[in-house]
């Protein structure tokens, strides 16, 4: 079985100025859990698949022997490139997309995928990784949550925001898989599924918001209207109300990956 998905490689060309920005990282202790749950050491090598800024390739850059970091966006590569010095660690990244996986890109430990699974037809993307990943190796997928506790008071009128600005966004149906991420997985090699989670506290600027909402390509391929402005407006109004004197909100994020293994390779552990 596969995946009928519409291939957007120009969807990020504007948005991909504002996820340095405006996407929150992941918090850096899920990146060692992961490593210590699939037993990745500097002997083993990782694959960012869909790498965008370059977040997570960044955090698995210490603790593997190499990282290869793909995206099928010159712009959001520039991006992750210029994160990857700043942070000074070394990243190999290559333009290319999961419909371009073979063993010119080598082989691997670990496979991470940020928020970008979606994207993808992820039945063939778990089949052409399958043949990439070491005995042992896994996939993991990241992503955020924001829990329902005080601090996080804000999020449902920002999402609020962002679905409205959205509502013509052709990609709509598509990011909104019908199909969760858990049932295509357990019905692959990579069956045996375990779930990692890490909250932490941050301390946000209200214009990290403003950039955040910009960083959703769907706020810019949805209804007509300007969204560096409309958009950036009713943000900062919305977003305010929970800011201190200092314009600083208290935000509560939570980390998260589906890390998936071959059971018959776990058994034998």
């Amino acid at each position: 079985m596969t995946e009928r998905k519409l291939f957007y490689p120009e969807r990020f060309k504007t948005a991909s100025q504002y996820y340095t920005t405006g996407r929150p990282t992941y918090p850096k202790l899920l990146s060692r859990r992961v490593a210590e749950l699939v037993g990745l050491t500097r002997d083993g090598g990782v694959l960012d698949l869909g790498t965008g800024p370059g977040f997570l390739a960044i955090d698995f850059a210490p603790r593997a022997r190499a990282v290869t970091a793909v995206d099928p966006s010159p712009e959001m590569l520039a991006a992750a490139r210029a994160n990857a010095a700043r942070a000074d660690v070394s990243i190999q990244f290559v333009q290319g997309s999961s419909y371009e996986l073979g063993p010119h890109l080598g082989r691997f430990h670990l496979v991470t995928i940020g928020r970008a699974f979606h994207w993808m037809d992820r039945v063939e993307t778990i089949r052409s990784l399958d043949a990439l990943l070491d005995r042992g190796g896994a996939v993991a997928l990241f992503g955020e949550t924001y829990p329902e506790v005080p601090a996080n008071a804000w999020h449902k009128e920002f999402q609020a925001l962002i679905d409205k600005y959205s509502t013509e966004d052709p990609a709509r149906p598509q990011i909104r898989e019908a199909v969760k991420n858990e049932a295509v997985l357990l019905d692959s090699a990579f069956s045996h599924l375990e779930r990692i989670s890490v909250l932490e506290q941050r301390a946000t600027p209200v214009e990290r918001f403003v950039d955040r909402a910009l960083s959703f390509a769907a706020t810019w391929h949805g209804r007509p209207g300007s969204r560096e402005e409309d958009l950036a407006v009713e943000v900062r109004r919305a977003i305010a109300k929970h800011a201190d004197a200092d314009g600083i909100v208290r935000e509560v994020l939570e980390g998260h990956a589906l890390v998936a293994r071959r059971p018959r390779e776990v058994a034998s552990d």
